[in-house]
């Protein structure tokens, strides 16, 4: 388990991909997806070897299908012997204090199984399409897959695919893909309350101001917001002492009550609310329609965008020329935690559940 550590520290990327779980608490838009959805909630206020693989598993169909219904199909071509080692108890993990492992944010293969040593070529091939189908679509995944390099895990086989309960008729699942810089799930709404299944991670090794950093379009953005703002504004979103940190800590949700740091939407004009609402269609992007749509859901049922708080951090420890080392995105049920430098990484938890 990776320490719940606040300092902006990279061990795994310094040395290698293997696992690495950040524990969180208990609990695109689509590049031509309209403003609507932002606009809803402005309004209303996300060891087998290989040889035991089942090479002659049953043959998958190609044609276009929902995240859900591929990941369905996945589990019906894996051995007895596959599911022993790749798929785990709906609630592994849990127990006095601890969230289970399928809201775990991860930085390589859940307990280090690659994929490319436990699935078959043709479970290889529908996990692609799993991957794919849970993007908003070729650019979507582009990002997921950092250009097709899945970063330090170096390709799809490097990476992990894990069940957690059953996707059958009744019962809950969740599927977890995980690898260098990236924790994605799918779990058919099993899970009541977060988006995306629960707590997501996100990153690229690339210096987060570099153009060759898959997802500097988003740091431009929330820039284009900073340079909007008036003295007294900045004043407001700058947050001089201490930064956000990463993990656990850095997603956690306030109590009720607590102030959220950085300037409110509510006190943006209406020029700045749009680049605010553009920060949001951006960083949403790469997922798809099904997960922003309920993003957008659980902002509006959880008080709208008013209440949504952006905050830029420097990182005093660091020594380099860089303005901005962190910014944050904040409201109730709400955490988009951005660390730009050294390099990318992003954790996210939004829930309609508070606690």
């Amino acid at each position: 388990m990776f320490p719940e550590n606040a300092r902006p520290y990279c061990p795994e990327c310094a040395e290698s991909a293997d696992a690495c779980h950040f524990n969180v608490d208990r609990r695109e838009f689509l590049h031509s997806f309209s403003t609507a959805a932002v606009a809803l909630a402005v309004g209303g206020a996300a060891a087998l070897t290989p040889r035991a693989f089942a090479d002659d598993s049953p043959s998958v169909s190609r044609s276009v299908k929902p995240a859900e219904e591929l990941i369905k199909e996945l589990w019906t071509t894996l051995s007895e012997e596959q599911k022993k080692i790749l798929a785990m108890p709906w609630d592994h993990g849990a127990g006095p204090g601890k969230i289970p492992t399928r809201l775990g944010m991860y930085n390589g293969p859940i307990g280090g199984k690659k994929i490319g040593d436990h699935y078959s070529k043709p479970q290889q091939e529908l996990i692609e399409r799993i991957l794919k189908a849970i993007s908003s679509g070729e650019d979507g995944y582009r990002q997921f897959t950092r250009n097709g390099t899945f970063d330090a895990s170096g390709s799809l086989q490097g990476c992990g695919a894990t069940f957690f309960g059953e996707p059958v008729e009744g019962k809950k699942y969740a599927f977890v893909f995980a690898g260098h810089h990236l924790t994605v799930r799918c779990d058919g709404d099993s899970e009541e309350g977060p988006a995306f299944g629960g707590p997501i991670y996100y990153g690229h090794s690339p210096h987060g101001y570099s153009s060759k950093n898959c997802f500097n379009y988003q740091t431009k953005s929330v820039i284009g917001v900073w340079e909007a703002l008036d003295e007294k504004q900045r004043q407001r979103a700058e947050i001089t002492k201490g930064n956000p940190g990463e993990q656990a800590p850095s997603v956690r949700f306030r109590k009720p009550g607590e102030p959220h740091p950085g300037i409110s939407y509510a006190d943006l004009t209406a020029d700045q609310r749009g680049l605010v609402e553009k920060v949001m269609r951006d960083v949403l992007s790469p997922y798809r329609k099904e997960d922003v749509d309920e993003v957008m859901r659980i902002i509006k049922a959880n008080g709208g965008m008013e209440r949504i708080h952006l905050a830029f951090y420097k990182d005093d420890a660091m020594n380099d020329e860089e303005r901005w080392h962190f910014w944050r995105l904040e409201g109730p049920g709400f955490v988009w935690n951005y660390r730009v430098l050294p390099h990318v990484h992003t954790f996210v938890n939004i829930s309609s559940k508070l606690t």
